[in-house]
């Protein structure tokens, strides 16, 4: 599996014009990009809190 040359990206967009239409393909691409974004946003605004789990843990239990 090497590179994908420029038949097979013509002939995949081709497949994909055909199973979803033209007008559909706007409303797939917009939600692609927001789930993105989401996911972007999430993984910054945790990326903090997960560097030391262990660090604030009040749900261990001490014996």
């Amino acid at each position: 599996m090497g590179k994908f040359g420029a038949t097979e990206i013509i002939l995949i967009v081709a497949v994909i014009l055909l199973l979803f239409g033209g007008k559909k393909i706007p409303e797939l691409m917009k939600g692609l990009g927001s789930g993105i974004k989401e996911f972007k946003d999430a993984s910054k605004d945790n990326s903090g809190a997960t560097s030391n789990p262990n660090k604030n843990n009040t749900d261990s239990k001490t014996e």
